[in-house]
Protein backbone atom coordinates (compact mmCIF):
# COMPACT_ATOMS: atom_id res chain seq x y z
CA UNK A 1 0.00 0.00 0.00
CA UNK A 2 1.59 3.25 -1.02
CA UNK A 3 0.12 6.62 1.01
CA UNK A 4 0.34 10.00 -0.57
CA UNK A 5 0.52 12.36 2.06
CA UNK A 6 -0.94 15.89 2.30
CA UNK A 7 0.55 19.11 2.62
CA UNK A 8 -0.42 19.12 6.40
CA UNK A 9 2.38 16.31 6.45
CA UNK A 10 5.82 16.57 6.55
CA UNK A 11 7.39 15.58 3.45
CA UNK A 12 10.63 14.42 5.71
CA UNK A 13 8.70 11.38 6.52
CA UNK A 14 8.26 9.49 3.43
CA UNK A 15 11.79 8.21 3.97
CA UNK A 16 11.23 6.75 7.13
CA UNK A 17 7.71 4.58 5.69
CA UNK A 18 9.38 3.23 2.63
CA UNK A 19 9.41 -0.22 4.33
CA UNK A 20 6.16 -0.42 5.23
CA UNK A 21 4.41 1.50 2.86
CA UNK A 22 6.45 0.98 -0.42
CA UNK A 23 6.49 3.60 -3.49
CA UNK A 24 4.69 6.39 -1.15
CA UNK A 25 5.27 10.41 -1.57
CA UNK A 26 3.81 13.77 -0.20
CA UNK A 27 2.06 16.21 -2.06
CA UNK A 28 4.55 19.06 -2.74
CA UNK A 29 7.80 16.65 -3.67
CA UNK A 30 5.16 15.35 -6.46
CA UNK A 31 4.95 19.32 -7.59
CA UNK A 32 1.46 19.62 -6.08
CA UNK A 33 2.10 22.88 -3.45
CA UNK A 34 -0.67 24.61 -3.38
CA UNK A 35 -2.85 22.40 -5.79
CA UNK A 36 -6.63 22.26 -4.93
CA UNK A 37 -8.09 19.16 -2.83
CA UNK A 38 -10.52 17.70 -5.27
CA UNK A 39 -6.72 17.59 -7.65
CA UNK A 40 -4.72 15.54 -5.14
CA UNK A 41 -7.63 13.48 -4.94
CA UNK A 42 -7.53 12.86 -8.67
CA UNK A 43 -4.38 12.11 -8.82
CA UNK A 44 -4.20 9.45 -5.84
CA UNK A 45 -7.39 7.38 -7.78
CA UNK A 46 -5.41 7.52 -10.83
CA UNK A 47 -2.32 6.21 -9.72
CA UNK A 48 -3.36 3.97 -6.73
CA UNK A 49 -2.58 5.84 -3.77
CA UNK A 50 -4.34 5.86 -0.04
CA UNK A 51 -4.67 9.60 0.94
CA UNK A 52 -3.17 10.55 4.21
CA UNK A 53 -4.04 13.44 5.95
CA UNK A 54 -5.11 15.42 9.45
CA UNK A 55 -7.86 17.19 8.07
CA UNK A 56 -11.57 15.80 7.03
CA UNK A 57 -11.37 17.38 3.99
CA UNK A 58 -10.56 13.99 2.02
CA UNK A 59 -12.78 11.97 4.12
CA UNK A 60 -15.85 14.43 3.15
CA UNK A 61 -15.29 14.21 -0.53
CA UNK A 62 -15.68 10.43 -0.11
CA UNK A 63 -18.71 11.05 1.43
CA UNK A 64 -19.85 12.91 -1.43
CA UNK A 65 -18.02 11.13 -4.18
CA UNK A 66 -17.87 7.28 -2.93
CA UNK A 67 -13.86 5.53 -2.95
CA UNK A 68 -11.73 5.29 -4.54
CA UNK A 69 -9.65 6.71 -3.04
CA UNK A 70 -9.55 5.18 0.38
CA UNK A 71 -8.56 7.85 3.04
CA UNK A 72 -6.00 7.32 6.38
CA UNK A 73 -7.17 10.10 8.42
CA UNK A 74 -4.72 10.96 11.26
CA UNK A 75 -6.54 12.60 14.52
CA UNK A 76 -3.50 13.15 16.55
CA UNK A 77 -3.37 17.12 16.25
CA UNK A 78 -0.47 18.36 16.47
CA UNK A 79 2.77 16.29 16.94
CA UNK A 80 6.56 15.74 15.85
CA UNK A 81 7.64 14.14 13.00
CA UNK A 82 8.85 11.01 14.99
CA UNK A 83 5.92 10.66 16.70
CA UNK A 84 3.90 10.89 12.92
CA UNK A 85 6.20 8.50 11.68
CA UNK A 86 5.31 6.30 15.22
CA UNK A 87 2.15 6.64 14.54
CA UNK A 88 2.01 5.70 11.35
CA UNK A 89 4.44 2.57 11.48
CA UNK A 90 2.44 1.15 14.47
CA UNK A 91 -0.60 1.12 12.86
CA UNK A 92 0.40 -0.46 9.60
CA UNK A 93 -1.89 -3.74 10.16
CA UNK A 94 -4.78 -1.89 11.57
CA UNK A 95 -4.64 0.18 8.38
CA UNK A 96 -3.85 -2.40 6.17
CA UNK A 97 -6.82 -4.45 7.83
CA UNK A 98 -9.75 -1.99 7.61
CA UNK A 99 -8.58 -0.51 3.97
CA UNK A 100 -7.68 -3.94 2.44
CA UNK A 101 -9.74 -6.83 4.22
CA UNK A 102 -12.58 -5.40 5.80
CA UNK A 103 -12.62 -2.84 2.52
CA UNK A 104 -13.27 0.16 4.29
CA UNK A 105 -13.15 3.43 2.83
CA UNK A 106 -11.05 4.91 5.24
CA UNK A 107 -9.74 4.44 8.59
CA UNK A 108 -9.65 7.00 11.64
CA UNK A 109 -6.43 6.91 13.69
CA UNK A 110 -6.48 8.00 17.13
Amino acid sequence: MKLLLDENLSRRIVPFIQDSYPGSTQVALMGMEQVDDKTIRQYAIDNGYVITTKDADFYEMNLLYGSPPKVIWLKVGNQSKAATIKTLLDNCLVIEQALFQDDKDYIEIL
